[in-house]
Formats: C-alpha cells, structure tokens, sequence
C-alpha cells in the first residue's frame, strides 16, 4: 500500500490489516526463521497543495472529507447528492427543531446536501455517521457500499412514509424485470415479474457494463438436478432468462 503523507495528514493506517493466521501460515512465506521483515520506501517531494486548491472556483462543487476509510461512502452520497429529484426529497423531509443531526438520518442528510450545495471548503460527514449509530472504529472499517445504499434507501423510505415526499425511493430506483421459463420438450411456459433497486452484475470476463448485461440476460439451461417442475409436465428440460 501506499499513501502520502503531510502536516495537515501525519497519520494514516489500517485497524485490521491481516489475520494472524495467514501470518503464521508457513506456505505464505511471511515468516523466515521465526522473523517478519518489513519494508517501508519513503520519498520527500515536493508536489501540488491540494490543501489550497480552491474546488469550488475551479469546479463549481466541493467534496467530501474522508474520516479514514468512508470513500466509499463518499462516492454514493456524492452520486445521491447529483440526482437532483432524490435531493429535492430530502429537503422535504420533515424533521422537528428538537432533532439533532447526529440523532437523525433526514436531518443529518438535509445538512449535508445544505453544505454540499452552499459549502466553499470540502464538508464532513461524522454528524451523518453518528446518525447510522456508527463509533469512530466503524469509519475506520471498509464497508459494503451496496449494503449501505440498501440500509441507507430503506430508512430514508421508512422516514417518508406519510409524508409529501413518500414513494420518492420506489420511485426513483425500483426497476422491474421479468423471468422466462420456456420447456423445451413440452409445450410449457412461465413468466414473474419482479421487482428491483439494484443488480448483481459480473463483470469478470466482460469489457463493459453493457457486456455484463448481456451476460445477466443469457439464457440459462436448466436440466440434471437443476431440471424445471413444470406442473402437469413434471420436472423438465428448460430455459431460463
């Protein structure tokens, strides 16, 4: 790993960074003769001062503060922040002047946009982290950035509910798909509509996202044990897409 340090960022780190039983393993070469040997190139240089770089004058917008490893974080609240509808709702939540922030996911949320939007320097995120119940040690941890935007839509929808705002999140990102099954040696088909607000994609072996849809719509073959009950038919030989 790498990581360029400064007077303003003179510490950096990792709380977890590898199990001590793949330390210990033998096969994995890390201990020789009872001895770990460590290796650090450090390099002094002078470079840009991103400190002073004003984004604001240069872009029009300001970013977000890392709290040490919420750049995932960051990436989807600046994408939800770009979506001007999914903002305007969030303004329109209702929230109470004995709300605090650090209490309340609508009105930490509102805040931050509020700054995102009217800011001149880059805004932080702790008062929006403290609303999801998060400890320092959590900001620390590298979470599942599509497991946040599932809790964070969720509560935002619950917040909603029997407001002027409500059904914003279905509105915004529920997609439908439908799943085909056709036999292919009885006359046999079946078809689900089913909901969604997000897809697992693959993208190994795929050189862009258009690819991976591809790969997501492929008809799949569906015999041996994995054969088809279709009813009166039984289980049988079919193809699912």
């Amino acid at each position: 790993t790498q990581h360029q340090f400064n007077a303003r960022e003179s510490d950096w780190g990792f709380t977890s960074f590898m199990p001590l039983g793949e330390l210990y393993d033998p096969s994995r070469g890390y201990l020789v003769n009872d001895t770990l040997i460590v290796e650090a190139e450090v390099l002094v240089r002078k470079i840009v001062d991103y400190w002073n770089y004003d984004s604001k004058k240069e872009t029009g917008y300001v970013g977000l503060k890392n709290q040490g490893a919420t750049c995932y974080m960051n990436s989807l609240l600046q994408t939800l922040y770009h979506i001007p509808y999914f903002r305007k709702a969030v303004y329109h939540m209702p929230t109470t002047e004995n709300d605090m922030p650090s209490g309340s996911i609508p009105l930490a949320l509102q805040s931050l946009f509020y700054k995102l939007q009217y800011s001149d320097t880059s805004v932080a995120t702790k008062e929006l982290t403290k609303s999801f119940g998060w400890d320092t040690y959590d900001s620390f941890m590298q979470h599942d950035v599509q497991e946040l935007n599932r809790v964070l839509c969720e509560k935002l929808e619950d917040k909603m509910k029997g407001t002027v705002v409500e059904g914003t999140i279905q509105k915004l990102f529920e997609g439908h798909h439908m799943n085909y099954i056709e036999c292919i040696n009885v006359d046999y088909k079946s078809t689900r509509k089913e909901s969604f607000y997000d897809l697992q994609l693959d993208v190994k072996g795929c050189r862009d996202v258009y690819a991976s849809f591809d790969k997501y719509v492929e008809v799949e073959r569906l015999e041996g044990d994995n054969k088809y009950h279709a009813e009166q038919y039984g289980l049988q030989v079919s193809g699912n897409w």
